[in-house]
């Protein structure tokens, strides 16, 4: 980039709107991912075309300074745009939580996608996800395990398409990626089960086997999971652009500053840097394609 280019879940009922934002507040809604089949990444996957590219350079407008990456070396990091917290009958609806921030996030996080696809450009999901026994929720009274168990983690339900789901389980209805956004055979899926998407994951091993440096960020929410994972890729040396369009957080829309406001804040004050999806769209077909 410019600066650097070098005891127990609740029972019988859903959690009301204060219990989830309270809870969504104190940490927030953890993260598990797996592949595309939901389970390991395999190398095939990981054998990504961005790592065969010749370096190519774009640059796009950005706060708190135009930036440039080289698309050689970049990733488009989705995280958590999954059924639980950007559809209706997920954790976040049923809790009377608004989703329709996330939900107007979906229409540029795809116009992203089918552009960084095109440009050769690596994709990956990252998926809030526990084990079905919970054994990945954490030791007996730990917060993560606490604040999970009040969200509801592992309760049975009917899903929308009428198949039997949990709330915030692997490879149910509620963790499945909201169907907009349904990855393909190319991307990885990544599972997680904290709120950063480098926590007890492949992830770092799977972006240094790419070879990539450079992270365009899109996902929810985004003072919790985003802003987690942006922090820890910032700590392991990779540069982050966060797209505002893409993300967006459900608590806090009432404040003075919204915590949605005072994430972009942050990350452009020291994180990374805050752009939007037509400055990168815009960016990767003409500048990209032209010197490829």
């Amino acid at each position: 980039m410019k600066r650097n280019l070098e005891k127990e879940t609740l029972e019988g009922r859903n959690p009301s709107r204060r219990e989830v934002l309270s809870l969504i507040g104190a940490t927030a809604a953890a993260s598990l991912v797996g592949g595309v089949s939901e389970q390991s990444v395999s190398a095939q996957q990981a054998s990504a075309p961005t790592h065969n590219l010749k370096s190519r350079i774009v640059k796009f407008d950005a706060k708190p300074e135009p930036t440039a990456i080289d698309i050689a070396k970049t990733a488009v990091i989705v995280v958590d745009m999954q059924n639980d917290f950007g559809a209706k009958g997920g954790l976040l609806d049923l809790g009377g939580i608004d989703i329709s921030g996330i939900r107007r996030a979906i229409g540029p996080t795809g116009t992203v996608l089918a552009s960084a696809r095109q440009a050769g450009i690596k994709v990956i999901y990252l998926k809030m996800g526990f084990h079905a026994d919970l054994s990945d929720l954490g030791s007996e009274g730990s917060p993560n395990r606490v604040l999970h168990l009040r969200f509801g983690v592992g309760k049975s339900m009917h899903a929308p398409d009428g198949r039997e789901s949990r709330i915030l389980i692997r490879d149910t209805w509620n963790t499945d990626i909201v169907s907009e956004l349904k990855p393909q055979a190319d991307d990885v899926v990544v599972y997680k089960h904290r709120f950063s998407g480098f926590y007890q994951t492949d992830l770092d091993a799977i972006l240094k086997q790419l070879g990539v440096k450079y992270l365009i960020i899109t996902g929810c929410t985004t003072s919790i999971c985003v802003e987690s994972t942006i922090r820890d890729a910032f700590f392991r040396d990779y540069s982050c652009v966060l797209l505002k369009d893409c993300t967006d957080e459900p608590m806090g829309h009432g404040l003075t500053r919204s915590n949605y406001e005072a994430t972009l804040f942050l990350i452009q004050g020291g994180f990374g840097w805050v752009s939007t999806s037509d400055e990168v769209v815009k960016a990767l077909p003409a500048q990209a394609n032209a010197s490829a």
